[in-house]
């Protein structure tokens, strides 16, 4: 078992996502998590707290031991407001939200577009059924108002059942996974200022020379 294999087994095994994972050429192995909508932690709310990432950060130290992982440096911290998606799986956890994407190739003279994330009703059938191919509901500049995310939620939905958005009014973009160089979420501020998904209010850092009493792995 690798040691990327370890890291995702033991952040899914106590109940987290695992959004990302990053080593640097100074040994610091990041990871990112996120909570899940149909878990139950130990305090409620959907954003990652502190304690979360400290749990994590605990038991991740005892697995990669396991494997003998090459870091010297250990952090855990949530995505961030605009967190990155990357699998199937967080495509389809975030169906029906604003979403950008960067294109590899320009399409239509351009590599950014963003738009509400729906399901893919052109292409490969096989990319469709492996959620390797997905769609953005883009409104064009001419629209009267902006897609509220009430009216997004029904555009993806109607997309999902076979039913193409009013072609007067808006366009879907459809791309596949292999064809864009990232995605993330759009982060929403209300008029209180706040946003829909807040960062963590501190990484958690652990420095495991300190930890293990002065070894370095």
């Amino acid at each position: 078992m690798t040691w990327l294999n370890v890291v995702e087994t033991t952040v899914t095994g106590l109940g987290y996502e695992l959004v990302d994972c990053e080593r640097s050429s100074h040994g610091l192995l990041r990871v990112y998590i996120d909570r899940l909508p149909e878990q139950a932690y130990d305090l409620p709310g959907e954003l990652v707290t502190v304690d979360d990432c400290e749990k994590v950060n605990r038991q991740l130290q005892y697995a990669l031991e396991t494997v003998d992982a090459d870091y010297s440096r250990l952090e855990v911290s949530s995505p961030g407001v605009d967190r990155p998606l990357k699998t199937p799986a967080h495509f389809e956890r975030f169906l029906g939200e604003q979403v950008e994407i960067s294109l590899k190739a320009p399409f239509k003279g351009r590599k950014k577009y963003s738009g509400v994330l729906c399901t893919s009703q052109d292409g490969d059938e096989a990319a469709i059924a492996s959620g390797q191919a997905w769609g953005l509901v883009l409104k064009p500049a001419d629209a009267d108002k902006p897609l509220s995310k009430t009216a997004a939620k029904k555009l993806a939905k109607d997309q999902a059942a076979g039913i193409a958005a009013p072609q007067d009014v808006y366009e879907v973009l459809g791309f596949t996974l292999d064809e864009i160089r990232e995605a993330r979420l759009v982060p929403e501020v209300s008029f209180k200022g706040r946003v829909r998904r807040a960062a963590t209010p501190a990484d958690v850092a652990v420095d495991e020379a300190q930890e293990l009493g002065g070894q370095n792995k």
